[in-house]
């Protein structure tokens, strides 16, 4: 299952240093879209969809996309066997 990552904020008290990446609460409606999946699909397949986000991270996409691919292919596999 693709988990969604998100960054952290910058902290001023910090320096301002990038604090890196987090588990997010779910992927954002633009990296859905990107993917090619839509908000039910998304559900069906059990991935969690944070609407209040509008970030699109690569990362995120790239995630989405090989999920879709290995289901795409394992359906295919079942189709054959």
């Amino acid at each position: 299952m693709a988990i969604p990552l998100v960054r952290r904020p910058r902290l001023v008290k910090h320096g301002g240093v990038d604090q890196g990446l987090r588990r997010g609460r779910g992927f954002s409606l633009p990296e859905l879209e990107e993917a090619g999946l839509t908000v039910e699909e998304a559900r069906e397949l059990g991935l969690r969809v944070d609407r209040r986000r509008r970030s699109k991270h690569p990362w995120n996409v790239e995630a989405l996309r090989r999920l879709v691919e290995e289901l795409r292919a394992e359906e295919g596999e079942e189709e054959r066997g």
